[in-house]
């Protein structure tokens, strides 16, 4: 079987992270966001996996040549020379996706995390016969999304509407699908929405179906979906792999520290946070709801929380950070700073409290 992830362009709304690494290759949880979908589509029998991506390939490519072959799967790049949109880039990879087999392709949006149920949508694809299936999550607030109304028996689509201004229903399209290589023939080389254009017509044939995703499931393409995201998949590890997480006396909830970072005494950590490899927390330290990426330091008796601490990052003594702190590869906080929700771009010394939120270029 074969996929592909939509990988896209700039990844702004997660600058100034992706200032330094495409976006796919930020780290979620102590590995790029793009590993968690490729080890699952691994585990689902998928051997080639095709990235369609327009900014920065050989960067991508390059890292992720290790994992090839960790993982044993083909991992190839179709490089868009100009932005084609969500179904776009499917007809540029029409010849790797429509091999011989006539086997269904996944395709992936490459910002969303959930558990991934990947067999169950094969069995389910293979159960209805149609063209298309689509994963599917129950959301409070539907008007953002694109809102998928179906049957309730049969998960056949009766309606696709994009951004609802009225409430039409709170099923949401969770951006994973299995795809017969027919729908390729449906799709043009050029700028198209797979969302607006293909499902349309699949559904006005009764070709697209529908299937609510278990568990969790989050877009993390910015930064406070991503801290959410972060505690939706700790409480997952939690209930799936609970030997992953950290335990002791200094820990609160979900933690996750990778085995090679330190910690010093009489620090108090949790929940929500994952602390990166070769992190140094020194004693004394305070940790919430925060990503710690590898190689950062934080001195004595600083306190982060509801914040995303970048690559390579020195955070000083008594330093309090806050409220949607995003600092960037680098950055160094000095002694005692407060930061209320700064964007930090990267290499940046802070000398000066934050009070407010603001980029700090």
């Amino acid at each position: 079987m074969k996929a592909l992830i939509l990988v896209g362009g700039f990844g702004t709304r997660l600058r100034p992270l992706t200032l330094s690494f495409p976006k796919p290759l930020v780290d979620f949880a102590n590995k790029p966001m793009i590993l968690h979908q490729i080890e699952a589509l691994k585990a689902t029998g998928v051997t080639e996996v095709v990235l369609a991506i327009s900014y920065q390939p050989e960067v991508m490519l390059n890292f992720l040549k290790d994992f090839e072959s960790k993982l044993g799967i083909k991992i190839t790049c179709s490089q868009e020379t100009e932005p084609l949109g969500t179904a776009g880039p499917l007809a540029l990879a029409r010849d790797i996706l429509a091999d011989k087999s006539g086997e269904p392709f996944f395709v992936l949006n490459s910002d969303v995390i959930s558990e991934y149920p990947l067999k169950e949508m094969i069995a389910f694809h293979k159960s209805h016969g149609g063209e298309a299936s689509m994963l599917v999550t129950k959301v409070d607030e539907p008007s953002k999304y694109g809102v998928v109304v179906t049957e309730e028996s049969t998960g056949k689509v009766e309606r696709y509407v994009e951004k609802p201004k009225i409430f039409v229903g709170n099923k949401i399209n969770a951006g994973i699908y299995l795809l017969n290589p027919s729908v390729l023939d449906r799709i043009e080389l050029k700028p198209t929405s797979i969302e607006k254009e293909i499902f349309p017509k699949i559904v006005s044939e009764n070709q697209l179906y529908a299937m609510v995703l278990p568990g969790y499931w989050m877009d993390i393409g910015q930064p406070k979906d991503y801290i959410t995201g972060l505690r939706l998949y700790l409480d997952s590890l939690r209930m799936k792999s609970p030997s992953k997480l950290a335990s002791g006396a200094h820990i609160i909830g979900n933690v996750l520290v990778d085995e090679s970072a330190e910690i010093s005494d009489g620090c108090l950590i949790g929940p929500d946070v994952a602390i990166g490899p070769g992190c140094v927390i020194e004693s004394g330290v305070r940790l919430s709801q925060c990503t710690i990426m590898r190689e950062v330091r934080i001195k004595e008796h600083a306190c982060i929380s509801s914040s995303i601490i970048g690559w390579h990052s020195t955070v000083g003594r008594w330093a309090r950070v806050e409220n949607m702190t995003i600092l960037g590869e680098g950055v160094h906080v000095c002694d005692e700073i407060y930061s209320n929700g700064g964007v930090v771009l990267p290499h940046k010394e802070i000398k000066a409290s934050i009070l407010k939120p603001e980029i700090i270029m």
